[in-house]
């Protein structure tokens, strides 16, 4: 089993996923603005500045994560990131998070990369078990996991406190051997 010290640049149909860096922060704040990203990603406040481009600066280093920036190949603009992160080694299990801004949404950009930062994960590095937490409140996310291969585990209730309103968190996942079948059954395209 391989850790995530080297960083690929995965292309698709649609988008070219590639190592995260600071040169993206502008196009990744702006995503991250957006009310309904927001919401999404459950995101209370912000950062700042200089310690989100710190963040990005030192994706590079990091071992035990892979932080790759969304490229929509038709405009060739970063749209979103994708991540594998909370890795664990002995388990060969690690979760998974995506954001896309307004600009990719809708088109099938985020199905596409959440199969190929899966793939990746589960064929190149060895993981046995991706996880993800998505909202309740944002059905549409949800159906686009289960058409890269993710299967609903559970909820865990009350996670998220947004707007004066308690939210559950949907706990999905996809192991390997569901992910070879599939890739074999052809799932994993839109066709």
């Amino acid at each position: 089993m391989s850790d995530f010290s080297y960083k690929p640049t995965l292309t698709g149909e649609l988008v070219i996923l590639r190592p995260v860096d600071e040169g993206d922060y502008d196009a990744l704040a702006a995503a991250m603005a957006d009310p309904d990203v927001t919401r999404f990603t459950g995101s209370h406040g912000e950062i700042g500045e200089e310690k989100a481009r710190e963040w990005y600066r030192t994706r590079k280093d990091q071992t035990d994560r892979l932080d790759l920036a969304i490229v929509d190949k038709a405009t060739g603009s970063v749209v979103g990131e994708a991540v594998l992160n909370q890795w664990d080694p002995d388990n060969r299990s690690c979760s998974f998070r995506i954001l896309i801004g307004p600009s990719g949404q809708g088109r099938g950009l985020g199905t596409e990369a959440t199969r190929l930062i899966v793939d990746y994960g589960i064929e190149e590095i060895g993981l046995h078990r991706i996880s993800l937490g998505v909202y309740a409140f944002n059905p549409r996310a949800q159906r686009a996991y289960e058409k890269a291969g993710f299967v609903v585990e559970g909820r865990l209730r009350d996670e998220l406190y947004w707007d004066g309103e308690w939210v559950d968190s949907i706990v999905m996942s996809v192991l390997a051997p569901e992910w070879q079948r599939t890739k074999k059954s052809g799932l994993t395209s839109d066709a």
